[in-house]
């Protein structure tokens, strides 16, 4: 293999840091995290010398990702953040055996949200402001690349998703913008597909179907996607339009025409862009709201509608839901709204992870408040579990903060939350997500014990080298920057 990424272990498995996706401003870290990354770093020197290996062999262990993990317990334990946990031994830190036990796992992982782009794409203008944003970040750091924007290629997708990381299957999704000079188009979407299932019809990677309603022939055109390119869901942002006007979804100009369409087309499955408001010129931040999720989903019963990132603002504290509450932000906007609306949990709307769970895992009390209301009111069957990556390089580490996290006993009894068990688990990482999309987790094994991907990893795990790295601005400044660069669109 090519020289190491990260030779001397700078980076930990678990990365504990303030990055954006380039959709929202990123948030300062608070004191308790870099607690826990000062122990997870201190540790790391002195359990590598205790088993006779360098730094960066322990931290690309399985005692490598619990050490951190159990530095970040310790941390938050003394800040009094105490909601939630992981749940992990202390001897897994200098025991394989018992670490390999915990953050193991054989669970389907069904990734519903990640992304990458096309490099050599004819949107590389310099007019196209996404050329400018992605060379703002800081991916231009890949040790085999050149260019920046090489680093978000299908390539690096590909190793970042299905060799680092325990990801079975994927949703490519796309990201807000005209077809014509979108970073990765559904012709392109469509390549990587073919590119990932080669062999045996082996269904590692679904796609979605962009439609921004509100411009001409966009709902038309919903049914050559379908034909065309075999599409599995409609992706669609409600905060974006080409005046830097959004739309709900209950608009009977934009929205009720589109989901029609869907349920016409007979792919009757809407995934949304809820929360994380979108900063910029392009658009308004009132769309960003859940609060019509509830309206459509008595609307059109027969309709799916995956609210990706489940309504979540990085600037809202989660806590517990207040129904007297007179204003509902964040995870709590998407309650109010089903319960308001008298959508029962189980119905259908779910809500999906993306961006959201990497955000709260180094919050556990707002970790417990947030999955413990989204199962409690949007139903266990209906949490999807979504990375966005690659926009934080390998998902690998939210994986393993999910496979271990816990709600604490006291929020459970308080507020009828539920544990998280094995099963609750398998279900998020992928069961769930296995209902709207019409996939056999059996069949989807079968193929993928088969197709060139396996062989692929099955021989790279004795020489892996996961680069922990993470894409994204990382302080406000970064952040402003790069929307000064891109006029004000989001990356």
């Amino acid at each position: 293999m090519a020289e190491l990424l990260d030779p001397e272990g700078k980076r930990l498995p678990i990365k504990l840091d303030s990055t954006s996706n380039g959709e929202f401003m990123p948030q300062p870290v608070s004191r308790a995290v870099r607690v826990a990354n000062a122990l997870a770093h201190t540790g790391a020197s002195a359990l590598a010398r205790r088993l006779g290996l360098s730094r960066r062999s322990f931290l690309a262990s399985s005692c490598g990702a619990a050490a951190t993990l159990l530095a970040m317990n310790r941390a938050y334990s003394q800040a009094g953040m105490e909601g939630g946990f992981f749940e992990v031994p202390a001897e897994a830190a200098l025991e394989r055996e018992v670490a390999d036990a915990v953050l193991g796992g054989n669970e389907f992982i069904f990734d519903v949200q990640s992304h990458h782009v096309n490099p050599a794409g004819q949107w590389r203008s310099w007019l196209n402001p996404w050329n400018v944003a992605l060379r703002f970040f800081p991916q231009a750091d890949c040790a085999d690349e050149d260019d920046a924007i090489a680093c978000l290629s299908v390539e690096h997708y590909i190793k970042e998703i299905f060799l680092d990381s325990d990801t079975d299957i994927a949703v490519l999704s796309s990201v807000p913008y005209p077809r014509e000079d979108n970073p990765l188009t559904i012709e392109e979407a469509a390549a990587t597909r073919r590119t990932v299932e080669a062999l045996e019809g082996s269904r590692r990677l679904l796609i979605h179907g962009l439609v921004h309603p509100q411009l001409p022939g966009a709902i038309d055109d919903m049914s050559r996607l379908k034909e065309e390119y075999a599409i599995a869901a409609w992706k669609t942002y409600a905060q974006w339009g080409p005046d830097g006007k959004g739309y709900w979804l209950h608009d009977e100009r934009f929205g009720v025409p589109m989901i029609e369409e869907a349920r016409k087309l007979e792919v009757p499955i809407i995934c949304v862009h809820k929360g994380l408001p979108l900063p910029g010129i392009l658009f308004e931040e009132d769309y960003a709201s859940p609060a019509d999720i509830g309206v459509v989903a008595k609307m059109f019963p027969d309709v799916t509608f995956i609210v990706y990132h489940s309504g979540y603002e990085p600037s809202v504290v989660e806590g517990p839901y207040d129904p007297e509450g007179q204003r509902q932000l964040g995870v709590n906007a998407l309650v109010h709204s089903l319960v308001s609306n008298g959508v029962a949990p189980g119905s259908n709307v779910y809500a999906e992870l993306g961006s959201t769970w990497r955000a709260v895992m180094q919050k556990p009390t707002e970790a417990a408040h947030l999955l413990g209301k989204l199962f409690k009111y949007v139903g266990e069957d209906r949490v999807l579990w979504g990375t966005d990556s690659i926009w934080y390089g390998s998902p690998q580490d939210q994986i393993l903060a999910f496979r271990t996290f816990q709600i604490a006993e006291a929020l459970r009894e308080q507020y009828g939350y539920p544990e998280i068990t094995a099963e609750l688990r398998a279900k998020v990482f992928g069961l769930n997500a296995i209902v709207p999309y019409r996939i056999s987790p059996d069949e989807v094994r079968r193929h993928i014990a088969r197709d060139v991907v396996a062989p692929v990893k099955e021989n790279y795990v004795e020489v892996a080298d996961p680069s922990f790295h993470t894409y994204g601005p990382k302080t406000r400044r970064e952040f402003l920057d790069l929307m000064k660069l891109t006029g004000g669109r989001p990356a």
